[in-house]
């Protein structure tokens, strides 16, 4: 059994889209609400217009999308199973919301453009402008919510069981550029007018929709097997007849999942601060040398599902949890550039064949093809509650050992040891034989 890299990659322009969308949201958005706050203006090599806000309403709006996904994503999972059209289960969410969520982003940016100098940074002047921009945001977000499920979940429909992780990895490369695309051409575009960013993701995203629809058409089987359904659209109607041994296996895994995700946020969310604490240098200068960490990720996406495809998914989860945890100690005793930039370099590779193998994991402990969207939510929400659960937690415990940022170094392994007690526990999730 070979897997169709055609198809994969056409596949994988779903999660392409996605991600231009959320590397332009997330780089922008926060500079919008706190541009005009002078000590955040001081940081500013342009004059932007925006609200004012402190860092610490902003991040309470930046949470927002994971809140929203929280509760959205599992459900639509599990709807999109039990979903019938003659364009499939899927289709129908991703081709009516993603416009929705286009139309909604591309007015985000024109928000601070309508604020008058005088007015900059004053959100209590700014009234109708700031409340246009948050239901923009809020819109934005609810769309997204509803169709990123049912695009994931266009994967395991589409791929065997035997090939799910040489297909994620494919997914995730997928991802990874458009994340690229976005911080690239979006910093240009940036340069030149403040909206531009927001519009080239719009398009590219409604270019990757299109083509996705055009190419890409659901089994017909499945889609045949939703129409025939009685029990409606009960969210747990997909979990009702899980076997006990796979229930055990799947709450393992959605706890490892959840430990292993709030541990990375550690390092992803406060590295920037460690950089300019502990290693003594720029904000700038500490994000690419965490992009290293991300480069040997987009790297290795493929190669690490064809390990798993070998040895396996839970011994590759491990692997990849046990050497990220041990580079991660390193870092920890030697706070040193170069070593650091090493470190996260290897560690990267090993993320990957953490992240690559989970979705895979979690879609194969199933049963039932016919209700893989219902997992899929159940994989989002370990990873959404970590992403709303890991800044607070892991804040807490910087500023109770006195703002050490090093402490990122010893918090990720901890989780990630919790991650490897319940990885051990699980006996299912790995390919299934296809007759």
């Amino acid at each position: 059994m070979k897997l169709d890299y055609k198809k994969v990659f056409l596949i994988g322009f779903g999660f392409f889209a996605t991600s231009v969308m959320w590397a332009v949201y997330n780089t922008y958005v926060p500079i919008f609400l706190q541009a005009g706050n002078p000590t955040f203006d001081a940081n500013l090599a342009v004059k932007t217009f925006g609200f004012g806000l402190s860092a610490t309403l902003t991040g309470f709006i930046m949470t927002l999308d994971n809140i929203a996904a929280f509760f959205i994503q599992p459900i639509m999972g599990a709807v999109s199973d039990r979903t019938f059209t003659r364009i499939g289960r899927r289709m129908p969410y991703i081709l009516i919301f993603a416009p929705i969520a286009v139309l909604a982003f591309a007015f985000i940016p024109l928000a601070p453009q309508m604020i008058p100098p005088e007015l900059n940074g004053q959100v209590g002047e700014l009234t109708p402008i700031f409340a246009a921009f948050i239901v923009a945001l809020g819109v934005m977000l609810l769309a997204m919510a509803v169709f990123r499920t049912p695009v994931i979940a266009l994967m395991p429909d589409l791929v065997p069981s035997p090939l799910r992780s040489k297909a994620n990895g494919v997914i995730n490369l997928m991802g990874g550029l458009g994340g690229v695309l976005a911080f690239l051409v979006g910093g240009i575009l940036y340069n030149i007018y403040r909206p531009l960013p927001f519009w080239f993701g719009g398009i590219v995203t409604l270019l990757a929709v299109g083509l996705l629809f055009w190419k890409v058409k659901e089994p017909r089987e499945l889609v045949e097997s939703a129409a025939r359904k009685e029990e409606g659209l009960g969210v747990l109607q997909g979990l009702r007849d899980i076997p006990r041994e796979n229930v055990r296996s799947l709450v393992l895994l959605i706890l490892a999942i959840f430990f292993w995700f709030v541990g990375y946020n550690a390092i992803e969310t406060f590295f920037s601060s460690y950089g300019v604490s502990t290693l003594g240098v720029s904000e700038s200068t500490a994000s690419m040398i965490l992009s290293v960490a991300y480069i040997t990720f987009i790297a290795f996406s493929i190669p690490s599902g064809i390990i798993a495809t070998r040895i396996g998914r839970k011994r590759t989860i491990l692997i990849g949890l046990a050497v990220f945890g041990a580079l991660l100690l390193v870092a920890f005793f030697i706070p040193v550039v170069p070593v650091v930039i090493g470190l996260l370099a290897v560690g990267g590779v090993a993320w990957s064949l953490v992240n690559i193998n989970s979705l895979p994991m979690v879609v194969d402990i199933s049963t039932s093809e016919e209700v893989l969207g219902t997992y899929t939510g159940l994989y989002y929400v370990a990873g959404t509650l970590a992403a709303v659960v890991g800044p607070i937690l892991n804040g807490w415990v910087i500023d109770a050992t006195g703002q050490n940022y090093n402490m990122i170094f010893l918090v990720t392994p901890a989780f990630f040891v919790l991650a490897i007690l319940c990885m051990l526990g699980v006996t299912k999730g790995e390919a299934k034989e296809v007759a």
